[in-house]
């Protein structure tokens, strides 16, 4: 490789979502060095129908964003969850979180995805030592010594000490490392839309345990014409008659039924988007050289929207440890950073996908006996305010 086509960073990371990018920001702006590699178009990723999804970001979360720099921007296209209302199989709301009993304005807020996205890309393009690479794909990657190297497709070749993989669930760099992971299927995907309802949903989150997996309803901005909306993720199981496959009326009278009353008549604003829904753990988080964070490192069930809040967590944990070693000098990508790291972070990722995992295997069984425990254990904690304020605060993130 020429070395006019070589370029020298502290880190690398491969992968620009949103984990990734704000990765980058953040150590980008604190003294480092970064290269960020992303195999989308970013125009691509910007455009509404790109993945149709809502992302939950926690009291906890929004600090990562204001390190990054993008909060300020972003903060009046986020829809406040000020309330969260639990319910089981479409029953009376059975224990209620609210925000002011933690005395917070907010659990967190909803944003569209391409939102996040656009406050990302247009940061990461005025960063001056982040250099951004999209689209590009890595051709190879090899460790020698001191350095980790990447070479993309554009014949570039960049030297780091530290590569960072937050490339997703089905991880290149983790792939890469020889890291195997624990995995499964739950046999569910998830119908994520948006929808437009009659009546104003007052900041309310919804989680309705069904047999069929978990049905949210997320509160999201009015739209430009002045209508109701909220975000939906819905659970289910059986695919080959997934309401996927509904026609709009049929769907919208379904969505309907399973909407608390006060919302009034609900109706489906834009297309419906699938995803399949699984459990992915890396067994290390580490490798010479090389770090996972995000989906890269565990990939969880929705069921409390938390998977970007936990990868936004490894975030604040890898950057904090990578910007003191570069205060002091130290090596970035030496193993004693990155077992800290990774002993910092496993038990808290390894415990929350224990938590969804269970929860998931416990509210989606339909047999009376476990719908009778799920009824008195809600109605325990709604009643119980230690248990209540711990729950709350898991909701925000801290």
């Amino acid at each position: 490789m020429s070395k006019q086509r070589a370029h020298k960073s502290d880190i690398v990371i491969i992968g620009g979502g949103m984990a990734g990018l704000s990765l980058a920001c953040i150590l980008s702006q604190n003294g480092l060095e970064v290269t960020c590699i992303d195999r989308e178009d970013p125009a691509a990723m910007l455009k509404a129908d790109f993945d149709g999804r809502t992302i939950a970001i926690s009291a906890g979360s929004r600090t990562v964003l204001e390190d990054a720099g993008i909060w300020e921007n972003i903060a009046k296209d986020g829809c406040a969850i000020r309330d969260i209302h639990i319910s089981d199989s479409g029953s009376p709301v059975l224990l209620e979180f609210l925000s002011r009993d933690v005395d917070e304005d907010a659990f967190g807020w909803i944003f569209e995805a391409r939102v996040l996205r656009r406050g990302l890309v247009q940061k990461a393009k005025k960063i001056k030592t982040l250099h951004y690479k999209a689209p590009a794909s890595v051709k190879s990657m090899n460790v020698e010594d001191d350095h980790v190297y990447v070479t993309t497709d554009d014949g570039e070749t960049i030297e780091a000490s530290l590569l960072i993989g937050a490339d997703g669930r089905r991880s290149f760099v983790r792939e890469w490392a020889g890291i195997q992971t624990r995995q499964w299927s739950y046999r569910q995907q998830a119908i994520v839309c948006t929808v437009i309802h009659d009546n104003p949903h007052n900041n309310i989150a919804v989680e309705d345990f069904r047999a069929e997996g978990p049905f949210a309803i997320l509160p999201m901005h009015d739209d430009d014409k002045g209508r109701h909306r909220s975000s939906v993720v819905w659970s289910e199981h059986d695919a080959k008659k997934s309401a996927m496959q509904w026609s709009d009326n049929t769907f919208n009278a379904a969505l309907t039924s399973r909407f608390p009353e006060r919302y009034g008549e609900v109706q489906l604003n834009g297309k419906r988007f699938s995803y399949p829904l699984g459990l992915v753990h890396a067994h290390a988080y580490i490798s010479e050289r090389t770090a996972l964070v995000a989906d890269a490192a565990h990939g969880i069930h929705p069921i409390a929207g938390q998977g970007l809040n936990l990868g936004y967590r490894d975030v604040a944990c890898l950057s904090g440890l990578l910007i003191e070693a570069k205060e002091n000098q130290q090596d970035c990508g030496s193993d004693q950073l990155l077992q800290h790291y990774q002993l910092l972070r496993r038990t808290d990722n390894m415990s929350m996908a224990a938590a969804t995992d269970g929860l998931n295997a416990l509210f989606s069984n339909p047999v009376t006996p476990f719908r009778l425990i799920r009824t008195l254990g809600l109605r325990a904690v709604q009643k119980f305010d230690p248990a209540k304020r711990f729950f709350m605060r898991q909701a925000m993130g801290k």
